[in-house]
């Protein structure tokens, strides 16, 4: 513009005088920062006419004229009347506008001075903009009269000092909160207000505060019966952060209050015995036990504090279940776990916005910073796929992690918790020493969940009166921390003289409360608060039709013939505004086909077959991962976009009316956290199939703490059944060492006590029977597959409609085609080097080498081999060929067992190995490497001379 905006609004008749000076600066303010300036300039600033989103651009001068000269000035508010007092009214207008200026700093920087630390050893940090000088302004201005802004503070005259006082006390106090890195007005208008109507000074009724006094004696009281029944053994105790203990109390019944059912809650050690004695409500006996050493269940078992639990609470707002989950010792693993059981139990409840079960996830504050996994799980926050209707998120902030307590050390961030800045959560950092701020905070991040429906992070401010567990001399690393809090009163303390101080209650009751609970906890009585002794049962996942089954149970995979068709051809079926790009069109065609029997049915359409005829039959399907609905390599479009306006079609969403969700998405670039995710999903969702695809099986290795952990040692640890399908790309193809593997290896070391099952199929018939087979057959162990890449669209990866039909998933896949009598060796294999094998094989008109495909490599079918090897019991030349180097695949880890079989068979008979040598990458980068290993191996095996 080549006048100036302010030069246009000066000939109005509304804002000419002495008062220009004052708009102009006012104006450039909220250039810079529209929070800046009062809430009326604002919003007359905001309606000026805009032109491709800037103020003012390029607009007739008469447009604007006529706009101020229609608003005039209704909407402005000054000190003095426009034109009135001269140089005088101008300069308290600047001062005014200072004032403004050094509100939004208390907003934003007061939490640097904030009373956080309990143990008053934190410096505070620097914050320059909450000086008066900064702003323009001096202690002589501390007796003028100003408005306060907007927002709760409202346009009420009062002195300066009175609104720096009402600053400190909110911005400055116990409570240290952040919240203007929220770009999204509404939330930051709704927090703002919320702190400043209250000034962050909660107020407590005496029954209320009895009420906390009562959590927080139960808090101290289980340590220190524990410490003095059980001194010196490991309980990660919560002496120190006791606030917890009513910080989640009061999150249970505010999240209740507002109709949730459910909640689930995941944490780390640090206070797990605690929140399962009094906030779940296990019996302080059994505890005992634990601590015994007494075997209490019929599994491995696991430490007391990686124990889960699920119980039944009364809130104002009605029965709640509560489940904490179980926790390996990977601290943030179990958070993305919690998701995805709680997107299960949503799912269940048709529960969309999240409104009925509630995730809650405590976090150390180390790992809270230092933990990928955390990243991970936040960017997932808000995603189609893996939202939960927002998280509440409880640091129990000790200071110090392990023996690290220097910031510079310990992280490049002010906070700990920083990392949710990413995803602009509200953060609260509240002094552990402070119950009823502790409370306060607990219920407005509860209504901001409830309100926005997005995560919100809780900071206590806390420390640890023991070492990082109780064998642990932690004065060694932090001397003057540990002098300081030998001399610090308990919270319980502290907060007991308190109210005593206040009146609400005498010395001797609060002794009174503290023997009252040891009483109970000597009896061995339950201790939680509102515990339901006859829970409701309809609020449970019921895993009953599960229980009891093993790798024998059968199930039906077979579909008759005219049904299959019938679905074959639905799932074909694009309407016809659909304009399908062109090589999809062709998939499409071709399957077409496939259901009228003119073409054999290849790996996409049996696998698509698999899930229709699941849905057809009542199973809710889930499936996930990057690239899914396509397929990393093309074979699956499961979801078709419309070329003309990007929507995109599911024919599996389309079968019939009422049909069971069948949920399909492309993940974010996650293993770790989606594969967690999916893993507390399949434990929570026991009907139906819920799938992991890895883009390629190698990228598994990033979720390797999940595999490890939980998907293969969930149930022999924890009882956890769970029914998750991993499909892991694999197969040699010259792509390189990120490109080949999914490292059978290391599934196959894992294999133990039949606790997975790991799966190669060769056909589109056998992952048909496979898949449905995982999803009927009522037995929870997950199913772990390599799958293929390069025999997707073989010549010769083919099945009929009736091998689908009629067939079921064979272990075993013997040799059909040669004369047993001619056969003089056996070449046993799995997986996509079949296939070479065979087209070797029928290249050299061989007929003397017999190829048997072991499919499923655990549990191992030594039954179904030994029947595969009897027509060649005659043969002692045996040999097991795999592409992968010796020491991976399944060579190191199954040998033992085809050995004992291969002997079952013909006790002459030696079982040698040909493939690659032993290698530390998985595999060649150079392609011509690669085909020279492939005819070197495939030669070994052929080859009768060798």
């Amino acid at each position: 513009m080549q006048e100036s905006l302010m030069e246009l609004l000066w000939s109005t008749s509304h804002f000419s005088g002495g008062n220009a000076p004052y708009v102009e600066e006012l104006y450039e303010s909220y250039l810079k920062d529209p929070n800046s300036v009062p809430e009326s300039w604002r919003e007359t600033f905001d309606k000026l006419p805009r032109v491709e989103g800037n103020v003012a651009s390029d607009v007739p001068h008469s447009e604007i004229i006529d706009y101020f000269e229609q608003l005039g000035r209704s909407n402005v508010r000054f000190s003095a009347k426009p034109g009135e007092g001269g140089g005088a009214s101008v300069a308290h207008e600047r001062k005014q506008v200072e004032v403004v200026q050094l509100v939004n700093a208390y907003r934003l920087s007061g939490h640097q001075r904030s009373n956080i630390d309990p143990l008053g050893l934190q410096a505070k940090k620097n914050a320059p903009d909450l000086d008066l000088s900064f702003h323009g302004l001096n202690t002589a201005d501390l007796d003028s009269v100003f408005q306060t802004g907007d927002l709760s503070f409202g346009y009420a005259e009062g002195l300066l000092k009175d609104i720096i006082g009402d600053l400190e006390k909110t911005y400055c106090g116990n409570i240290g909160a952040e919240v203007m890195h929220i770009t999204n007005y509404e939330e930051r208008r709704w927090l703002l207000q919320r702190l400043e109507s209250s000034r962050c000074q909660p107020s407590f009724d005496n029954e209320a505060k009895e009420s906390i006094l009562k959590r927080m004696t139960a808090a101290e009281g289980l340590e220190r019966h524990l410490d003095s029944k059980y001194p010196g053994t490991k309980r990660f105790g919560l002496e120190g952060g006791e606030a917890f203990i009513p910080l989640i109390d009061a999150t249970i019944r505010r999240t209740g209050s507002y109709g949730a059912k459910e909640m689930v809650i995941g944490m780390a050690h640090r206070g797990r015995l605690n929140t399962l004695v009094n906030v779940l409500g296990k019996n302080p006996a059994d505890l005992f036990d634990e601590f015994e050493g007494k075997k209490l269940v019929d599994t491995s078992g696991d430490v007391k504090y990686h124990q889960g639990f699920s119980s039944n609470v009364m809130t104002p707002g009605g029965e709640m279940h509560l489940a904490l989950a179980f926790n390996p010792s990977h601290l943030e693993i179990v958070s993305p776990v919690v998701e995805g059981s709680v997107r299960a139990r949503q799912d269940r409840r048709e529960d969309s916005d999240g409104h009925k079960v509630i995730p809650v996830v405590i976090h150390g504050d180390a790992a809270f910073a230092g933990q990928g996994v955390v990243m991970e799980t936040f960017q997932m926050s808000q995603t189609r796929a893996y939202k939960t209707g927002g998280t509440i998120h409880i640091v129990i902030n000790n200071q110090v992690g392990f023996t690290t307590n220097k910031q510079e050390d310990a992280r490049s961030t002010d906070y700990c918790t920083d990392v949710a800045k990413m995803i602009e959560t509200p953060i609260f950092h509240v002094n552990g020493d402070d119950p009823e701020a502790v409370v306060f905070i607990a219920n407005l991040a509860a209504d901001y969940r409830n309100e926005f429906k997005k995560d919100v992070v809780i900071d206590l401010v806390c420390y640890r009166r023991r070492g990082h567990n109780e064998t642990d001399e932690p004065s060694a690393t932090q001397p003057l921390m540990y002098k300081a809090i030998r001399a610090h009163k308990t919270t319980r303390t502290i907060y007991a003289d308190k109210l005593v101080a206040e009146g609400v209650l005498s010395q001797q009751a609060a002794d009174d409360m503290a023997k009252a609970y040891r009483d109970m906890l000597d009896r061995g009585e339950a201790v939680a608060r509102g515990l339901v002794s006859e829970p409701d049962k309809s609020l449970f996942v019921d895993w009953s039709p599960y229980i009891g089954h093993d790798w024998q149970t059968p199930a039906q995979t077979g579909v008759e013939l005219p049904a299959l068709q019938e679905v074959a051809e639905k799932i074909c079926h694009v309407p016809d505004g659909v304009q399908v790009q062109r090589q999809v069109a062709k998939i499409y065609d071709d399957r077409r086909k496939m259901a009228g029997g003119a073409l054999p049915i290849n790996w996409g359409m049996a696998e698509t077959l698999a899930y229709a005829t699941l849905l057809e039959e009542g199973y809710q399907l889930r499936l996930t991962g990057q690239d899914v609905g396509r397929g990393t390599f093309s074979h699956r479009h499961a979801v078709v976009h419309n070329q003309k306006d990007g929507e995109s079609y599911i024919p599996l969403q389309n079968l019939k009316e009422g049909q069971p969700d069948f949920d399909i998405y492309d993940s974010l670039l996650s293993e770790e956290a989606v594969l967690a995710f999916e893993y507390g999903y399949a434990t929570t969702a026991p009907k139906g199939l819920v799938v992991w695809e890895a883009q390629f099986g190698d990228f598994a290795n990033g979720a390797q703490v999940v595999i490890d952990q939980f998907i293969t040692s969930g149930e022999h640890k924890w009882g956890r059944l769970c029914g998750l399908t991993m499909l892991l790309p694999h197969g040699y193809e010259g792509q390189g060492p990120e490109h080949s593997s999914a490292r059978l290896e290391r599934f196959m070391q894992l294999c133990a006590e039949h606790n997975i099952q790991v799966c190669i199929p060769t056909t589109p018939a056998q992952v048909f029977h496979m898949l449905r087979r995982q999803a009927i057959r009522p037995m929870r162990r997950p199913l772990v597959v390599m799958s293929p890449k390069w025999i997707l669209r073989h010549k010769l990866a083919t099945s009929s409609l009736e091998e689908l039909s009629e067939g079921k998933f064979y272990p075993v896949l013997g040799e059909k085609q040669l004369e047993a009598a001619k056969v003089k060796r056996v070449v046993l294999c799995s997986g996509k080097v079949y296939y070479h094998l065979l087209e070797a094989r029928e290249e050299r008109e061989q007929d003397n080498v017999a190829l048997v495909r072991i499919e499923q490599l655990y549990p191992f079918p030594e039954e179904d081999l030994r029947l595969a090897l009897e027509p060649f019991a005659h043969v002692k030349d045996v040999v097991w060929v795999q592409e992968e180097p010796m020491n991976q695949g399944a060579w190191y880890s199954s040998q033992h067992r085809m050995r004992r079989v291969v002997e079952r068979v013909n006790s002459d008979a030696y079982l040698r190995y040909a493939g690659r040598a032993a290698s530390s990458a998985p595999a060649a980068g150079y392609m011509s490497l690669h085909l020279e290993e492939q005819h070197k191996f495939v030669d070994a095996a052929l080859d009768l001379d060798v």
